[in-house]
């Protein structure tokens, strides 16, 4: 049974701390979608940052982001990321499309959405680095599976079980939350199409043209250059930008 209240967050951006859970993934493409997004990570991080917030890697797809504002500052980054670049493995030079989806979901408390114990499925294994190279030598990361639906998440940033199950059981309460919220109640899969869709390139929400030195979210209809440096993380150009044009 999942009993879930309402969550308000603040209406400005920095009117109160927040906390957001950031998932980045490698959408079509293959290696390249691989690569740009953990550029995408590396922007989120950086940004994180320059705005004084606290960034947690919870897993290589999962991160924790606290600040005033972070859940409200970010919520729009979900959806597909197409970007348009020439591969450093391409010797003749062509442009390779590739994507990566970005889902920001809120953070929310036992207090907000009570899950039963019962309902739940919880099996540990050895935390692993990027590449999926094993770290530990026992078993402290853990996934947590919601039966009902099908919502599974792993974490393996902490030292101890008991920890890393806490921050899984946080990320499947958001998960699940915003599920209900858009009244999809059979699979993390719906949940996913309605924020990032199928990573397809047509999906896009936002376009990085390399070549143009251009990037574009289609939704708003504004579009920003200097894209290396927004890559380093100087994001805010493009969301002020966004935020005058909704």
């Amino acid at each position: 049974m999942i009993q879930i209240k309402e969550v308000k967050f603040a209406r400005s951006p920095r009117a109160a701390v927040q906390t957001a859970i950031l998932e980045i993934r490698a959408g079509t493409g293959g290696d390249e979608a691989s690569l740009f997004a953990a550029d995408l990570y590396r922007m989120y991080t950086r940004f994180s940052q320059r705005q004084g917030w606290v960034v947690r890697e919870l897993s290589p797809n999962f991160a924790e982001i606290v600040g005033e504002g972070a859940y409200n500052t970010l919520r729009n980054e979900s959806g597909v990321h197409r970007v348009q670049r020439i591969p450093k493995t391409e010797r003749a030079g062509r442009i390779h499309t590739s994507t990566a989806t970005i889902a920001v979901l809120p953070k929310v408390s036992s207090k907000e959405v009570e899950i039963s114990p019962g309902d739940i499925k919880i099996d540990t294994f050895r935390a692993s680095g990027h590449g999926g190279q094993n770290v530990q030598k026992v078993e402290t990361a853990v996934r947590v599976t919601h039966l009902p639906t099908g919502v599974s998440v792993a974490c393996q940033d902490e030292r101890s079980q008991a920890q890393n199950r806490e921050k899984a059981l946080e990320v499947l309460r958001s998960k699940i939350y915003q599920m209900m919220q858009e009244q999809q109640k059979s699979s993390v899969d719906q949940l996913r199409r309605e924020q990032v869709g199928s990573a397809e390139r047509s999906e896009k929400i936002r376009t990085w043209n390399f070549p143009q030195d251009r990037i574009t979210d289609h939704r708003f209809g504004v579009s920003v250059g200097n894209l290396e440096a927004v890559l380093d993380g100087g994001l805010s150009p493009l969301l002020e930008k966004i935020q005058k044009n909704r």
